[in-house]
């Protein structure tokens, strides 16, 4: 099948721009399983949570106001961040909380059920009709520019922003806070960090709330800029590929998620660039698949010593 080989940088920019969503969300599972080796499989539901608290925040809640269209978009993205952070405190605090010390397949069949307990409320809480993502008259970043020969919506490029941005502010929570620093013992050794006096309960509320509002914000984000619409499986294949992400870079290590994310973005958006966009999802579960036959612990994970 020919190619236009013209469209292959903008398809990498634009591929970039999603991999950012992806990382977003990958970081959230990284951070959990990081902390309490734990897969939390309902993260993608919190993502697509975010992106209807985007949706009723402009279509709804602000759309007989005369706010300012930025003002809106920032109001909108800390609705979602916040109501995702409140969402995954209370799905750590009702359903993970609970089973710590139990079997991990206990904790593994709960993640599920939370998971689907999310998508089926949502069917009854937003219905079941695809929603529009924003009103066009609301979202000022519509405008494409050049940037070195390549035309790029302007909202794309706020994705790669806002992820930036978000991005460097968890790294330098995560190195420089006692928090962050608190965080990071726990991960390397949950139960010495508990007999040291930190507060493992605290440290893993927190871990929740960043998680849950980073795919917060991915949701509202991708939902407003990029979606056509949403409605409440929305978060189900972008939660799966940000899972396979965070594999791919090393789960439990926040640059590999990153990295992880941006890799699946591009490679995703090259398949579709090919001609082939139909397989766009099959290549996320390959890229899974070859990971685990061939470097189990990821690009940045530490290889398991057998003993």
């Amino acid at each position: 099948m020919e190619v236009n080989w013209g469209t292959l940088p903008q398809q990498l920019v634009y591929g970039i721009q999603l991999g950012a969503v992806y990382a977003l969300i990958a970081l959230g599972y990284t951070m959990v399983y990081g902390i309490l080796r734990l897969i939390n499989f309902a993260h993608g539901e919190v993502y697509m949570v975010g992106a209807y608290l985007a949706y009723y925040s402009s279509m709804v809640w602000f759309s007989h106001t005369a706010m300012n269209p930025y003002a809106l978009l920032l109001s909108m993205l800390l609705i979602s961040m916040v109501g995702c952070a409140v969402l995954g405190v209370t799905i750590e605090r009702l359903a993970y909380r609970p089973l710590r010390n139990a079997p991990r397949i206990s904790v593994l069949i709960t993640a599920i059920g939370v998971s689907l307990f999310i998508q089926y409320t949502g069917r009854f809480v937003f219905q079941t009709s695809p929603k529009p993502a924003i009103d066009e008259s609301i979202n000022v970043l519509t405008r494409t520019v050049s940037l070195f020969g390549i035309s790029v919506q302007v909202s794309r490029l706020a994705i790669l922003g806002v992820t930036l941005v978000l991005m460097v502010l968890l790294w330098q929570f995560i190195a420089r806070t006692r928090t962050g620093r608190a965080m990071r013992a726990v991960s390397h050794d949950f139960n010495t960090a508990a007999l040291m006096g930190i507060n493992v309960n605290a440290i893993v509320t927190m871990t929740f709330i960043i998680g849950s509002a980073l795919a917060g914000a991915g949701g509202m984000m991708n939902a407003t800029f990029v979606a056509p619409t949403i409605d409440t499986f929305y978060g189900l294949l972008p939660g799966v590929k940000a899972f396979v992400a965070a594999v791919l870079g090393g789960i439990g290590n926040i640059p590999g998620a990153v990295v992880g994310g941006l890799i699946i973005g591009v490679v995703e958006n090259i398949v579709v660039w090919t001609g082939y966009g139909g397989y766009k999802d099959a290549v996320a579960f390959l890229i899974l698949i070859a990971i685990l036959l061939f470097r189990p612990s990821g690009l940045f994970g530490s290889p398991v010593d057998k003993v």
